[in-house]
Parts: C-alpha cells; structure tokens; sequence
C-alpha cells in the first residue's frame, strides 16, 4: 500500500485507539486494549482494511505509536489518549533535562501556566531537542523547551515513560521551563 494510504489510516487508528473507539463501534479496556479481530471488522466497514495491514501500519509507524498485547490478540496505543485509560506505566526517574515542542504563538501561555495536557491525560516529553522542534513545528513556527527534568523529581513530580521512549507526566509547572530558540 503507498505511503500516503498507510499514513491515512495509521491517523484513522490515532483517532479510534486514543480518543473515539465508537467511531468504528468497538470498546478499549481501562489500559487502553483493544481486541484487534473486532478493530478490524470495525475499520472495514469504512476503509478496506486487514490483519497485515495493520501489522505493516504498527512495523512501520515511525512514531511507534501502537503496541499489540504478547499474544497479538490486542492492541493499543502507547500514549496520547483522551480517553480515561491506565496504561500501567511505572514511574521512572527521569534524565536530567527533556524537551517539549510547541507552536511559537503559544510560548507566553505556557510560560505563565507551564505545560498542561490539555485534551490528553498527560503532556509529552521528547527524549531530544530535534524531536520537539519537529513536534513544534507541525503546530506552526515552533518554541522548544528545555524540561528541568530533574529538579521536578526531587520536587515530587512523577515521570513514566511509554513504550514508545516518549516520556509523560501530569503537568509542568512554569519554574522548570527553559525556552530555546530552535536554530
């Protein structure tokens, strides 16, 4: 299947696994498990869609967004749902420092309240500054920020990381951000 296609429908799956599962009629367990037989049979009623096409869409997600259970039978997304989900992380220490990309026009917002989920349960961490200025820039002329990782740990704030390396915690507040000029 073309890129474009693959890129089309791997969207179609963020929107069902993470947010609206009734979209193609299907329920996710409270960790965000999904049976993949009844996910397919959902996503056939509006695309053409098969078990080896949604293994060639999880193989190939460069954001390895999706996880399938040990057994294959399930399926889920590894962070950004709105829906109320427990994915089981352990908290982790996190590195040092982290990185956070944003569109420019919300830079002031952000420096007043600090990084918040906003429709989604956690906010997302990048593990490196080329990552954020990548996510910044898909929201408009990016701001990057420097995450004092770190400190917020000794300060009480928790870190898990999902399996995808994108690092989550429940907010940042504005003290530990640092903002960098993307080059």
């Amino acid at each position: 299947m073309e890129q474009q296609n693959l890129t089309r429908l791997g969207k179609f799956l963020c929107l069902i696994l993470r947010h609206k599962p009734e979209t193609v009629g299907i329920t996710v367990d409270r960790r965000g498990w999904a049976d993949v037989d009844e996910l397919i049979r959902g996503v056939n009623k509006k695309y053409p869609f098969s078990r080896e096409l949604l293994e060639e869409i999880v193989r190939t997600d460069a954001k390895q967004r999706y996880a399938f259970s040990e057994d294959g039978t399930k399926i889920r997304a590894n962070q950004g749902h709105s829906l109320p989900v427990d994915l089981g992380l352990t908290p982790l220490d996190p590195p040092p420092v982290l990185w956070h990309g944003s569109a420019r026009r919300f830079e002031a917002s952000i420096l007043e309240q600090g990084l918040l989920p906003q429709s989604r349960r956690q906010v997302h961490l990048s593990p490196d500054y080329e990552t954020a200025v990548a996510v910044g820039r898909r929201h408009g002329e990016p701001i990057v920020f420097q995450v004092q990782c770190g400190e917020m740990r000794r300060d009480g704030f928790f870190f898990y990381r999902a399996e995808n390396g994108v690092w989550l915690t429940d907010m940042v507040p504005p003290a530990y951000l640092i903002p960098v000029e993307p080059d």
